[in-house]
């Protein structure tokens, strides 16, 4: 367990910051934040994190949580929840919430309050949408700056995040290098 692992679950009680769930607790970084902290990170239940992740799986029922969660003191807490309104178009928890203007922009970085129109959307090669978490494979060798080897043709990539401010932009590890992807180059695995 790490560090800011053991301080989240202190600072929880050892449940889903979300949803109060004690059981399959995750550290969650909260985009565009990669690395764990305090600051940019909350404590999550699996079933939070991939509804957070995978927009097809959203359970309505189970984000009646964020009624509570939108009050936490944790500004990640704060930020998911706003996000999670956002998504859900609840307007009138919207209206409620209120963030300073620096976390508000961190909270609209996702996209989540535009409408489609302005929303970054994430294409593969052939014109599939890509979501955090999907698995996508290599079209191209592709040369990697600054790394010093070629990432081949075939090469998956699993567990993909979404450059946020740049649709044709995902990041992932090949040969254990985490690593900046053109989406053009890739083509998403089910």
């Amino acid at each position: 367990m790490s560090v800011i692992e053991k301080k989240l679950k202190d600072r929880s009680n050892s449940t889903c910051e979300l949803c109060g769930n004690e059981h399959e607790l995750q550290v969650f970084n909260v985009a565009p934040y990669t690395e764990e902290s305090l600051d940019h990170s909350i404590l999550a239940c699996k079933t939070c994190i991939s509804q957070i992740e995978n927009q097809e799986e959203i359970d309505l029922n189970h984000w009646r949580c964020l009624n509570d969660a939108m009050w936490n003191e944790n500004l990640p807490v704060q930020i998911v929840s706003w996000r999670m309104h956002a998504r859900l178009k609840n307007l009138d928890m919207l209206e409620m919430m209120y963030l300073e203007e620096d976390a508000l922009e961190w909270a609209k970085v996702t996209g989540e309050a535009d409408d489609d129109d302005g929303k970054i959307i994430h294409k593969d090669a052939n014109g599939n949408i890509l979501q955090d978490g999907d698995s996508v494979v290599l079209i191209k060798d592709l040369d990697v700056k600054g790394a010093n080897f070629i990432a081949k043709r075939g090469a998956p990539v699993h567990n993909i995040k979404l450059v946020w401010d740049n649709a044709e932009q995902i990041e992932g590890r090949v040969e254990n290098q985490h690593i900046v992807i053109l989406t053009q180059y890739v083509k998403k695995t089910k």
